[in-house]
């Protein structure tokens, strides 16, 4: 069995390479995953760096990431494969100008030709290393849900009409949610258990100066007491990391060395994204007589 990292500590380091900084419980969680061949079920309020570490793992390893978005509605046919019926449909009409045998064309149109892959059938066809994301997967059926589960128990998939595919590597699977409905105990069982909550201050800080390497010491330390602050209201939508690199830019933009109420009631809609929000914050964090 082939792993890709010797040490929790070379996960790290690995991540940390691509600028993802990983604490000592994912870097774990990872290193269990590789050795263990297992997927990682990754839960946690939304923008805390979950897809992030999908696409972390991907570049750090040197692998090819396949990215499975759910969404309501997903079926077998948009995850899996399905038949190209308008190419059959062409060649159909075709073999009857020629007078083929229908068997000759039954076997003609459910081809490799006329196959379509979908994420996870092309995962389980990589034959290069991979990444397997599974984006959101609380926002499937249970029906879809249990189509997962079984391609990730066994790792192969049945095509009636080409027969059984069997995958000849186990990809890095990460399987993300936001926890917006519980999923299934058959499927939390065959995961390794990740939870990702907004980091302390002192891991805000150190991940903004690894995104923003211009930024000072002292701003990016600012920058990780004002978000941590805003996060501590009651909001529609609490700031994401990715909006906290985004602000931590926006200041150095405008030139900014040191935060002042003023800037932050100039710039909340960088971190913010609904207005009551914005409202709010600004009457927690701005005094009155510096609201723009």
């Amino acid at each position: 069995m082939a792993t890709r990292f010797a040490s929790v500590d070379e996960v790290v380091q690995r991540l940390r390479g691509v600028d993802y900084l990983a604490d000592a419980t994912i870097a774990g969680v990872v290193f269990l995953a590789d050795r263990l061949e297992k997927p990682v079920l990754v839960e946690g309020p939304a923008g805390v760096g979950k897809t992030e570490l999908a696409k972390a793992l991907s570049r750090s390893t040197g692998s090819r990431l396949i990215r499975l978005q759910c969404y309501e509605g997903l079926d077998e046919a948009k995850a899996l494969y399905e038949w190209n019926y308008k190419k059959q449909l062409l060649r159909i009409q075709s073999d009857r100008e020629h007078e083929t045998a229908w068997a000759d064309v039954e076997s003609d149109i459910f081809s490799e030709p006329f196959l379509l892959t979908r994420p996870l059938l092309e995962a389980i066809r990589a034959e290069e290393p991979i990444v397997l994301l599974i984006d959101e997967v609380d926002r499937v059926e249970i029906e879809t849900e249990a189509l997962l589960l079984e391609v990730l128990s066994d790792f192969q998939v049945s095509i009636p009409e080409l027969g059984t595919i069997v995958g000849t590597q186990r990809p890095l699977v990460v399987l993300t949610s936001n926890n917006t409905r519980e999923l299934s105990e058959a499927l939390k069982r065959r995961c390794l258990y990740l939870h990702i909550d907004y980091p302390d201050l002192e891991r805000e800080k150190d991940i903004v100066r690894v995104r923003v390497p211009e930024i000072d010491d002292e701003l990016a330390e600012q920058v990780a007491r004002v978000v941590r602050s805003i996060r501590e209201l009651e909001l529609k939508k609490a700031p994401s990391i990715s909006e906290t690199i985004d602000w931590a830019r926006t200041l150095l933009y405008l030139g900014t060395s040191e935060i002042s109420p003023e800037i932050i009631g100039e710039t909340l809609h960088v971190l913010l994204k609904y207005q009551s929000d914005i409202l709010k914050a600004r009457k927690e964090l701005v005094p009155a007589g510096d609201t723009p």
